[in-house]
């Protein structure tokens, strides 16, 4: 029987990056949601449709050819049709369409099969914004994991300007603030802890700390 480990938490938690590290040491699929939400809303930017404008975008979706693929070192990539979008869906513009368009009921639906399905057949861990309130209500070890709004946003602003994009640091907190916001108000599924989740704060570790208190957290439930 598989086992599913649900994470959620908001945006800059790091909750990929530490998600796939723990996944690499337990021998478990990572499987990022949100890349998935991302790669829809760099999908209905590039046809020009507004990520909130539910009438225009829903139709999208029945052209949108979306799949999950593994390279050669085992990380996920994102296809859509025969193009990896996996480094296109980064940016804060994609981000906040991402946003956007996970507040719209059909998005939501299209995607949710896909993610049970996965998790059905191997042992997952799978992170996202509604995992275990929503998508695995019966996971096996269910995790909020989160930091500070300006640790979040720190995080992101050096992860930009290491790449070599010319942001400010009020502008990416402001982005994480709106994110939030926008996250756990919206009416489908908004992001909150599962009532059964353990809190991983995040705030005051390393990476490398935050990495081994996940591993011991899901070992400890396994």
């Amino acid at each position: 029987m598989s086992i599913a480990i649900a994470i959620d938490g908001p945006a800059g938690a790091g909750k990929s990056t530490i998600a796939k590290a723990a996944a690499r040491s337990l021998g478990f699929i990572y499987v990022d949601t949100g890349a998935m939400y991302r790669s829809i809303g760099l999908f209905v930017l590039r046809n020009g449709v507004a990520p909130d404008d539910r009438e225009n975008v829903v139709p999208l979706l029945k052209v949108l050819k979306l799949s999950l693929a593994r390279n050669d070192k085992g990380e996920q990539l994102v296809l859509i049709g025969d193009e990896d979008v996996s480094g296109l869906i980064r940016t804060e513009q994609v981000s906040m369409a991402a946003s956007k368009v996970s507040a719209i009921p059909e998005v939501r639906e299209y995607l949710l099969g896909v993610q049970r399905d996965m998790a059905k057949t191997e042992n997952v861990i799978m992170d996202g914004r509604d995992i275990g309130t929503v998508v695995l209500p019966d996971a096996k070890v269910k995790i909020f994991l989160t930091a500070s709004a300006e640790i979040r946003a720190k995080r992101r602003f050096d992860e930009l300007a290491a790449k070599g994009e010319t942001v400010s640091y009020d502008d990416v907190l402001r982005d994480v603030k709106e994110r939030d916001f926008n996250d756990m108000n919206r009416p489908i599924a908004p992001l909150k802890p599962a009532e059964d989740s353990i809190l991983v704060d995040t705030s005051e570790l390393s990476l490398e700390e935050s990495i081994r208190l996940l591993i011991n957290t899901i070992k400890e439930k396994i």
